[in-house]
């Protein structure tokens, strides 16, 4: 039985616009137009942070990997990242134990960390050169209630075998110059240059016969054990698996009903002395929505944003630009007094998000061997991550129980779809 899709065309600019930090002059992996039809085992659609981190995952199984995409890679939603690698996802465990229950929510979290580990063990192994550096975290309290709440999510996550502490407003005072209630202090998060972190993950996929392809998929076609991809030319693409990684876009396709969009506003500040900075450089942000998030980089600047809404659309997202990041601005100055604000790269992105805070990824419902990965909120390079994992399994036919928590046409908040017995702590991401 037949299964068609059909994928609409968009830009790189109706999901990212302005002056994004992230826009090297470095090398970049070699991308060039289809001279031919090809077949391979796996074509991947997008050639950003999702789409590098799975066809390096599978060239290193083995498989033969085509990366297809009709903008240069990295250049949509991985430049308007702002590149902070936390294992703590959008949503708390305390969120995620009312809508699924304890042993699932922190079975989710614990997985979260353990890609944020397997992340950090790639790039050391590997030495790849891309600004990255192991971080703290720091969530700040907003007010007193928060304080409360956030003393809660402390005592919850010890139960599930994460890290941290619980730092009350004299400690966070003292120790971090930072005028809040109550903060969660912990380890394991990162930092790192989005970009250059894709661009060197293509060039191992390359290295290992990986094709990086310009084109356009307009439409795939599932039949028996094999997947037509369509191109805007004259050119197609036979592929035993197909892996949908275009970032914060499912062109053509009926979003999934836990999936919104929304945008997000950042700014990267001028070079700062680093004897300003806060303690540890840790990664901060806030438990209020919109939240403020903040962190420094490589060459000493500090990286701001927040201020998202539901805005939509790219002109209306753009036109909010100044007013956005003049929020920031203001929001991190009360934050951090020390801060040189003033702007040197300010830009905006539109992305996806999901009403649990988890990613899509998995099997594309009604399309055989065509797989998707979406939805990826505040913890995009980390999920995506994951997702490499997960779909590289899947691709080799191992499943586990725990892919459907991230399953595209999974049961939503407050309905309880699987059971309780989910993995324990030094399962990781076996």
């Amino acid at each position: 039985m037949a299964s068609d899709l059909h994928l609409d065309e968009f830009d790189h600019d109706q999901v990212v616009s302005g002056r994004s930090l992230w826009r090297k002059s470095a090398i970049r992996p070699q991308w060039r137009p289809m001279a031919g039809s090809l077949s391979t085992d796996v074509a991947v659609i997008g050639g950003g942070i999702t789409g590098a981190l799975i066809a390096d995952h599978l060239t290193a199984r083995g498989f033969s990997v085509a990366i297809i995409d009709r903008e240069a890679p990295g250049f949509g939603s991985t430049v308007a990242s702002t590149a902070m690698l936390r294992w703590e996802i959008d949503s708390t465990l305390t969120e995620l134990e009312a809508y699924y229950g304890f042993e699932r929510a922190a079975g989710i979290y614990r997985r979260s960390a353990a890609a944020v580990a397997g992340l950090s063990k790639l790039i050391a192994a590997k030495g790849i050169a891309c600004g990255f550096r192991p971080r703290n975290t720091l969530y700040l309290a907003c007010n007193l209630e928060g304080a409360r709440d956030l003393r809660e999510e402390r005592l919850l996550r010890r139960r599930a075998g994460l890290p941290g502490v619980y730092l009350e407003h004299p400690d966070l005072f003292t120790q971090f110059e930072l005028d809040r209630d109550g903060a969660i202090y912990s380890p394991g998060s990162a930092e790192a240059d989005p970009l250059l972190l894709t661009w060197a993950l293509i060039a191992m996929a390359i290295r290992r016969g990986a094709q990086l392809m310009g084109a356009s998929v307009t439409a795939l076609h599932s039949e028996g054990d094999c997947v037509t991809a369509e191109t805007d030319g004259p050119y197609v693409i036979e592929a035993q698996h197909v892996v949908l990684a275009t970032g914060y876009s499912m062109p053509g396709l009926d979003m999934p009903k836990l999936h919104r969009t929304s945008s997000s506003w950042a700014f990267a500040t001028v070079p700062q002395d680093p004897a300003t900075f806060w303690r540890d450089r840790a990664l901060i942000w806030e438990d209020n929505h919109p939240h403020l998030y903040m962190h420094t980089t490589a060459d000493n600047r500090i990286v701001a944003g927040g201020e998202d809404d539901g805005t939509p659309d790219a002109a209306a997202r753009d036109r909010k630009l100044p007013a956005k990041i003049s929020a920031i601005q203001e929001k991190l100055k009360r934050l951090w007094p020390k801060a040189d604000t003033r702007v040197a790269h300010a830009w905006a992105g539109t992305f996806g998000e999901t009403v649990d805070g988890l990613p899509l990824i998995g099997p594309l419902p009604g399309m055989p061997h065509v797989f998707a990965a979406h939805g990826y909120g505040g913890n995009g390079i980390t999920f995506s991550y994951l997702a490499a994992q997960m779909i590289g399994a899947m691709i080799a036919g191992i499943h586990r129980e725990w892919f459907e928590d991230f399953a595209l046409d999974r049961e939503g908040p407050g309905i309880r779809r699987f059971g309780e017995d989910r993995l324990g702590i030094g399962d990781e991401l076996r």
